[in-house]
C-alpha cells in the first residue's frame, strides 16, 4: 500500500511540474492551469518577424532597372528591342522588351532572366508627356514598325495610407508610450495617468494578511497598550459605545527614529480582522497640481466603503508641516492644499464613522497645529527609546534566530547599549553574527557583541591607519586624561573602554556608561563638560601645547555651554530665562529672541563656564599627575584599556553603588539594585 501511496505522489509531482524547456514562463510561479498573461514584448517581436520577412521577399523580387532617354534613343529603338510603351501617371515610362531580346541585356538586367521576361525590364521619367511623344516620334522617323506608348495611371493605396495617416498614428502612438511609462513610474498607479489622482494605498484586508502582531513587538508596554485599546475598539465597539462613549478617531505614534512605530501599525494590520490601508505622507505629493488633494478624498471614499477600517499614514510630516511655513514665501503651495483635504476629511462637515486614522512621525514639533487637536488625532502615543528592561525584552527577541554562547546574558548585553533604539539593537545583533562568522566561529560570543557595538558606535577599525610615534603619544595621553577626569569627578559619567586605535574619522574613542535620568543638574553639567575637557587640559599640561584633536570636545561644551545659559536658566547674570520655542514656531524667523546686550551677555556666562571647567579640568590632573601618567603609559603598550585598570590605578570609586556583574554575566548584588549608569562593569578583552 505504501509502495503505490508514493507511486501516485510522484505522478502528481510530475504533473505538477510541467517542462518548460525554453524558459518562456517564470518557473517559480503557479500557473494554475490559466493561460500565460498576455506580454506587450509579443506584439514587438511578431512586428519584427514581419519586417524581416518583407524586406527578405523585397530584396529577392526583381524590379526594372532604371536608364536613361538617351541610351533608349540610341540602342533599344535603334535596334528594335522594345516591343511596348507605357507611361504611368505621366512621369514614369516603363519599357517591355521583346522576349527574344532580352538575352541581349543580360548583364544590365543582372539575374535570372525567366523573372524578368514579363517586364517591365527598363524605366526612366520624363518631364511631360508632350515632349515625351515629340522626341519619340522624331526618334522612330524612317522605321516601319512605329511604337507608340499607351498611358496608364497606378495609384499606390498603401503608400498614401501610410503618408496619410502615418503621422497621427505615431503621434499616439508616442503618447501612449509616454502615458505608459509614467504610470509605470508612479504617477497614475495601476491604472495610468488617468488614474492619477487615485489613492496609491496598499490595502491588507483577509486576502492579504499581514503576519505580524503584538507578540513581535518587545518593550513598549504603555504604547502597546493604547494600541491594544484601539483594535479592542474595533473588535468589540458596544463595550465602549455602550456607555456613551466614541472610538477615537486617530492616533498619532511621535518618538525618535527606529523605536517601532511602523512596527506597531504593522501589529496592529495583523491583529485587527478589519481592512488596513497602509500609505507614507510622499504618496499624496505629486508633479500635478490637486493630486494630492484628489488621493486624500479617494482614499477616505474607499475607507468609508469598507468600514471599519484602519488607515495608516506614515512619515505624516512630509505633508502635515504647519501652514505658512514655507520657504517658497507665498506660492500656492501644493502640500498645503493637500493638508487642508485631510483635515476636512478627518473632521469636517461629513463624519468619517468606523476609520480610525493612525499616523506615524519622530517631527512632531513641525506638525500643523489643527492636525494634532482632539477630534481628529485624539491621542498622541509617545514611542520613547527603550530603557534597560525593554532593551532586554528586544534582545530577546532578536537574539531567537542566532546560535548563541553560553557566555551571552541578555542583562550583560542591556547594560552595555544605553541609547540604543529597537532598530540599533536588532543591528548590533546580525553585526555580532556577522562578525562570529567572519572569524570562523561555532556560536556568538560576548567578545563578538562588545566588538559590534564597538562597531556601530565608533564605525571600523583602521589599524593600518600611519600615525608618528609623537602623534600617538599625544593621543594616548588626551584619553587618559578625559578617562581620569571621568573617573574621579561624581557626576561624570563611568568609563568602560578606552582605545587609541582609530576608529571611523576619530584617532581615538572612550566608551562611557551614561545614567539614564530623567533629569539633568547643574553639577552634573560641569562635571560632564569638564570630563570633556580633559583631553585639551592633559596636552597643556604634558606637552606644553594644544593640538587640533579636542574638535569634538569643544564643540560638544559649546553646545551644551550655551543650552545651560539660555535654555536650562543655569545663569546667575543671565537668570531664570528659556530663549527656546519647544513649539518651532520660531524656526522661520529672522530676528533673535533677545537683544544684542543680552547676546553679549550669553556669550559672557558661556565662555566664563567654559574657562572655569578647562581650570578645574588642568587641577584636577595636576592633582593626580602620576596616575594620569601611568594610564597614558599603559594606553600606549596596550592601545586598550578597561575600567579595571583605572581601578588598579586610581582605587574604586568610592560614590558607585555596589552593583557589579561577574565575569560570567550574572549579577552580584551586595545591595539593592541600583541604577544601570552608576554600575561599574568589568569588560575582558
Amino acid at each position: 500500500m505504501t509502495e503505490n501511496k508514493n507511486k501516485n505522489s510522484q505522478k502528481k509531482d510530475n504533473q505538477k511540474k510541467p517542462e518548460n524547456p525554453f524558459g518562456l514562463f517564470n518557473q517559480n510561479k503557479k500557473n494554475d492551469g490559466k493561460p500565460p498573461k498576455f506580454n506587450a514584448y509579443w506584439i514587438y517581436g511578431v512586428v519584427a518577424i514581419v519586417f524581416i520577412v518583407v524586406q527578405f521577399y523585397l530584396m529577392n523580387t526583381r524590379g526594372p532597372v532604371e536608364t536613361n532617354w538617351g541610351k533608349v534613343k540610341s540602342t533599344m529603338l535603334a535596334n528594335g528591342d522594345i516591343e511596348r510603351i507605357e507611361v504611368i501617371n505621366n512621369k514614369k515610362v516603363n519599357l517591355y522588351l521583346k522576349p527574344e531580346r532580352v538575352k541581349n541585356y543580360e548583364q544590365e538586367l543582372s539575374g535570372d532572366l525567366s523573372k524578368t521576361n514579363a517586364g517591365p525590364h527598363f524605366f526612366f521619367n520624363i518631364g511631360s508627356p508632350e515632349s515625351f511623344e515629340n522626341n519619340l516620334h522624331e526618334a522612330q522617323k524612317g522605321t516601319n514598325d512605329e511604337i507608340f506608348p499607351t498611358y496608364k495611371d497606378e495609384t499606390n493605396w498603401a503608400g498614401e495610407i501610410l503618408w496619410t495617416i502615418g503621422p497621427f498614428v505615431l503621434i499616439i502612438l508616442l503618447w501612449w508610450w509616454i502615458f505608459k511609462r509614467m504610470s509605470k513610474g508612479g504617477a497614475g498607479g495601476a491604472g495610468g495617468i488617468f488614474n492619477v489622482g487615485k489613492s496609491q494605498a496598499k490595502v491588507f484586508d483577509k486576502d492579504q494578511k499581514v503576519s505580524t502582531n503584538f507578540n513581535d513587538i518587545a518593550g513598549l508596554a504603555e504604547a502597546k497598550q493604547e494600541i491594544e485599546e484601539i483594535v479592542e475598539f474595533l473588535k468589540t465597539p458596544d463595550k465602549y459605545t455602550k456607555l456613551g462613549g466614541k472610538i477615537p478617531k486617530g492616533a498619532l505614534l511621535v518618538g525618535p527614529p527606529g523605536t517601532g512605530k511602523t512596527l506597531l501599525a504593522k501589529a496592529v494590520a495583523g491583529e485587527a480582522n478589519v481592512p488596513f490601508f497602509s500609505m507614507s505622507g510622499s504618496d499624496f505629493v505629486e508633479m500635478f497640481v490637486g493630486v494630492g488633494a484628489s488621493r486624500v478624498r479617494d482614499l477616505f471614499k474607499q475607507a468609508k466603503e469598507k468600514a471599519p477600517c484602519i488607515i495608516f499614514i506614515d512619515e505624516i510630516d512630509a505633508i502635515g508641516r504647519a501652514r505658512g511655513k514655507n520657504p517658497n514665501m507665498g506660492s500656492n503651495d501644493e502640500r498645503e492644499n493637500t493638508l487642508n483635504q485631510l483635515l476636512t476629511e478627518m473632521d469636517g462637515f461629513d463624519t468619517n464613522s468606523g476609520v480610525i486614522i493612525l499616523a506615524a512621525t519622530n517631527r512632531a514639533d513641525i506638525l500643523d497645529r489643527a492636525l494634532m487637536r482632539a477630534g481628529r488625532f485624539d491621542r498622541q502615543i509617545h514611542v520613547e527609546l527603550p530603557d534597560l528592561n525593554e532593551r532586554a525584552e528586544i534582545f530577546n527577541v532578536h537574539l531567537r534566530p542566532l546560535k548563541l554562547d553560553k557566555s551571552v546574558k541578555v542583562d550583560f548585553l542591556a547594560r552595555q547599549t544605553p541609547g540604543f533604539s529597537g532598530a540599533d539593537i536588532a543591528n548590533v545583533c546580525n553585526e555580532s553574527a556577522l562578525i562570529a562568522a567572519r572569524k570562523s566561529r561555532e556560536s556568538v560570543g560576548k567578545q563578538d557583541f562588545l566588538d559590534a557595538v564597538d562597531r556601530i558606535i565608533g564605525g571600523l577599525e583602521k589599524k593600518n591607519k600611519i600615525i608618528s610615534q609623537t602623534e600617538k603619544k599625544t593621543i594616548a595621553f588626551h584619553e587618559a586624561g578625559h578617562a581620569t577626569i571621568s573617573w574621579l569627578l561624581e557626576h561624570a559619567h563611568p568609563l568602560v573602554k578606552v582605545t587609541i586605535v582609530p576608529r571611523g574619522k576619530a584617532l581615538g574613542a572612550a566608551w562611557y556608561l551614561p545614567e539614564e535620568r530623567s533629569i539633568t543638574t547643574k553639577e552634573q553639567l560641569l562635571d560632564e563638560m569638564c570630563s570633556a575637557l580633559g583631553g585639551r587640559a592633559a596636552e597643556k599640561i604634558i606637552f606644553g601645547k594644544i593640538s587640533s584633536g579636542a574638535q569634538n570636545d569643544l564643540e560638544k561644551v559649546t553646545k551644551q555651554a550655551y543650552a545651560m545659559v539660555s535654555i536650562f536658566g543655569m545663569s546667575e547674570k543671565v537668570g531664570n530665562i528659556s530663549y527656546y520655542d519647544s513649539t518651532g514656531q520660531s524656526d522661520y524667523s529672522f530676528t533673535k529672541p533677545y537683544s544684542e546686550k543680552t547676546a553679549e551677555l550669553i556669550d559672557d556666562e558661556v565662555k566664563v563656564l567654559i574657562e572655569s571647567q578647562y581650570v578645574r579640568a588642568i587641577q584636577v590632573l595636576k592633582d593626580n599627575a602620576e596616575g594620569h601618567t601611568k594610564l597614558g603609559d599603559l594606553l600606549l603598550e596596550k592601545e586598550v584599556i578597561f575600567s579595571e585598570d583605572l581601578e588598579n590605578i586610581f582605587g574604586k570609586r568610592p560614590w558607585d553603588k555596589k552593583h557589579r556583574i561577574s565575569e560570567n554575566g550574572d549579577e552580584e548584588k551586595e545591595e539593592s539594585l541600583q541604577s544601570q549608569s552608576q554600575s561599574e562593569e568589568k569588560l575582558k578583552k
